[in-house]
This record gives C-alpha cells, sequence and structure tokens, in this order.
C-alpha cells in the first residue's frame, strides 16, 4: 500500500473513531427542544433555557411549541433580569398573537417586569431629587394590571393584578406628595400647589395621610403666593375632611422633614 492510500486509510479509521460526533439535537422535533428547554427553566438555567427556545422557534416557527416559546423567552429574560429584553419579547408575543390565550398571562408579566423595574426606587424616593425623577415604570405597569383586570377579571392573575394596583396607586400618591414637599421647600410654590393638587385628582384613593399632606401643601402655597381665595378654600377641605389636622401646618411631620 502507498502512502497516499495508508494516509487515506487512517483519516477514513479516523473518522470512524472521533469524527462521529453526532448532534444529539439533529433528529429532535419541536417537543424535544421544548422539553429540554422547560428542563433548564425549571432548573433556573435562564440562559441555557432561552437558546434552546431560540433554537425551537427557528427551527420550527409556526406551531403550539413556538408559540409558547417566545412567551416563555420573555419570562426567562425577566429572571435574568433583563427587563428591556423581557419587554421587547412580550411586545412581539403580544403583536403576533393578540386574541392568544395566554394574553392574561402575557399581560401580567408586563406588569411584574415593570413592578419590578420601579419597586426599589419607589422605596428609596426619599432621598433622591425627586424633581429630575420620573416613575415612568411605575405607571406603566399599573396601566398594565389595568387593562389586565379590565380585559380578563376572571383571570387567574386578575386578583394578584389588583393587590398590585392598590400598591401602586400609593406608591405614585407617596411620590407626587414627596415631589410637591420638594418645590414647596425650595420656594416653587405653583410647582408644590400643583403637584399637591395632582395627588387629590389623580388619586384620590391615596392614603389618608398622603390626601391630608397634600391639601396642608396647598394651604402654605397659596398662602406663601398671596392668593387667599385658594388658601381658604384649601383650608375649607383641610377641615371637612381632616378636623384633626393642625390649623398651623406648619406644624406638620412634613414641614419638619423639610426644614
Amino acid at each position: 500500500m502507498g502512502f497516499v492510500a495508508f494516509a487515506l486509510a487512517m483519516a477514513l479509521a479516523g473518522c470512524g473513531v472521533f469524527g462521529d460526533k453526532k448532534d444529539p439535537k439533529k433528529d429532535w422535533g419541536a417537543p424535544e427542544y421544548y422539553n429540554a428547554a422547560k428542563e433548564q427553566l425549571d432548573n433556573g438555567n435562564w440562559e441555557q433555557a432561552t437558546k434552546l427556545y431560540e433554537q425551537l422557534e427557528s427551527k420550527f416557527p409556526f406551531g403550539k411549541f413556538a408559540t409558547q416559546a417566545q412567551i416563555e423567552i420573555a419570562y426567562c429574560y425577566y429572571k435574568a433580569g433583563d427587563s428591556a429584553q423581557a419587554l421587547s419579547a412580550i411586545e412581539r408575543f403580544v403583536k403576533l398573537h393578540p386574541n392568544h390565550q395566554n394574553l392574561d398571562y402575557a399581560l401580567y408579566l408586563k406588569g411584574l417586569i415593570n413592578f419590578k423595574e420601579d419597586l426599589g426606587p419607589l422605596a428609596r424616593i426619599i432621598s433622591q431629587d425627586l424633581a429630575d425623577r420620573d416613575p415612568k415604570a411605575a405607571r406603566e405597569s399599573f396601566e398594565v394590571f389595568k387593562e389586565l383586570v379590565n380585559r380578563f377579571p376572571e383571570s387567574r392573575y386578575a386578583a394578584d393584578s389588583r393587590a398590585r394596583m392598590t400598591y401602586l396607586v400609593e406608591a405614585l400618591a407617596r411620590h407626587e406628595v414627596h415631589v410637591a414637599q420638594y418645590y414647596l421647600a425650595r420656594g416653587a410654590y405653583l410647582a408644590a400647589a400643583n403637584r399637591a393638587q395632582d395627588v387629590l385628582t389623580r388619586f384620590p384613593n391615596a392614603s389618608a395621610d398622603d390626601r391630608r399632606i397634600s391639601l396642608q401643601i396647598m394651604v402654605e402655597a397659596y398662602d406663601r403666593m398671596a392668593l387667599p381665595e385658594l388658601r381658604d378654600d384649601a383650608k375649607k377641605v383641610l377641615a371637612k375632611n381632616f378636623p384633626d389636622a393642625s390649623q398651623s401646618n406648619r406644624t406638620g411631620s412634613w414641614w419638619k422633614f423639610w426644614n
């Protein structure tokens, strides 16, 4: 046997020994991809699960498994802490399947993502420069939960969505109160009065403390602007709704905080 023939024989033999590394996913169908991805998801391996779901959708773009993969991808991104990618995946799912049976879950997940995104900042809001902050994610979360509750009142996610809406209303109202306090302490009286008024008109279910403080801010702001009629109107509303409130709103806890 010549050298060339020998080399060819060795190459062929080598292929048999070392080259027969068959891709285990080569013969997989959509169910196999989905089950493998689900296993990774259940184990908390978000990156691996996402890759498998994406491969599933790429190879089998039609059918129930691909559709379910799209929403599971959003969940994986959410759990991995990538809010932008998660929201993008949900928007894509909703656009492709506006009447899907799991649309309530997609809306719930979207609400959760925004809820998580702004929960920390709202909890620490007093220590920040509130005039420069807008809790956009919290507002968007509220609107999504509201849509879910209105469109799917019997959904398994409706009760939790309502509870989160209640929390968000209180949190957003507190935010507006703190912004009004910020403006009042810095002499921006018109801005303070307007933000305090927003609490009363936009968040009628805000806590009693937030409504009381908002009225006190309005009384003080209108007094500083020499608007006695508006000041007295605010005082009347304050006295009617909170008869035990101090007549001098400078003695309130909100004033002590800022001064």
